[in-house]
């Protein structure tokens, strides 16, 4: 992390109208919340993805897939924000926070009105799509997984799975920050998950400045007018300052 970077940087935000920020998996390393594949460790670990993330694992083998959510929700539950969500949570007006994360680290936090592209892990609806939902774990029903007190279908996690689309209110909000942003922040993502690694690029055919806050490299490093190789809880309090 350069000091000449978080320099021009901060010019970018502080001359900015309208600021969208992306976060990923790296947003909240530092609060020890692990990735999906990270996490899949010891018992886990012998499981494909498929079996674990997909409504036709789910539906093979309900009880299976619900004490994997059950195991990483208590995960998330004992994490803190950390410096960078703070940061973030601190900024009043001309900012959109976007996030691919299911942690709810950012609301937490503080952050309002976050467009959670990948759904909240602590959250459940029906499998059916009834309309039931359940914002927090303690508020469930008993089972594993347990049924639906509306219609008695399955109760699932409340996020995206292989092969499923993302909420189209939440993606069309995302899309139309990314239109109205002159800056856009992409912190701690790979790029590499679509549609939510396309929302840099959407952003720079707008003529908006892209600014990239990763210790490692990633596939989004070539469209970033900045790279700034640094955590999001090292780098975000000292630009947002």
């Amino acid at each position: 992390m350069t000091a000449q970077a978080l320099d021009q940087a901060r010019a970018l935000l502080k001359a900015s109208r309208g600021i969208a920020v992306l976060t990923g998996a790296g947003m909240s390393a530092e609060s020890g919340v692990p990735t999906f594949r990270d996490a899949q460790t010891g018992l886990w670990s012998q499981f494909d993805p498929m079996q674990l993330a997909s409504e036709e694992g789910f539906r093979a083998d309900p009880a299976l897939v619900w004490r994997w959510y059950a195991w990483r929700r208590k995960l998330v539950a004992e994490a803190k924000p950390n410096a960078g969500h703070l940061a973030l949570a601190a900024v009043k007006g001309r900012l959109t926070l976007i996030t691919q994360n299911v942690d709810g680290l950012h609301a937490r936090a503080g952050s309002t009105s976050v467009l959670e592209l990948h759904g909240n892990i602590l959250r459940t609806k029906c499998l059916a799509n009834c309309g039931a939902r359940f914002d927090a774990p303690d508020d469930l029903p008993h089972g594993e997984p347990p049924r639906c007190p509306a219609c008695g279908d399955w109760l699932r996690p409340d996020v995206v799975w292989f092969g499923e689309l993302l909420d189209p209110r939440v993606l069309a909000a995302a899309e139309a920050a990314a239109d109205e942003c002159d800056v856009m922040l992409v912190v701690g993502t790979s790029g590499l998950v679509y549609p939510a690694a396309g929302l840099p690029a959407r952003a720079a055919r707008r003529d908006a400045r892209i600014v990239i806050i990763n210790p490692n490299e990633s596939d989004l490093d070539d469209q970033a007018d900045l790279v700034i190789r640094s955590t999001a809880a090292q780098a975000l309090p000292v630009l947002l300052d």
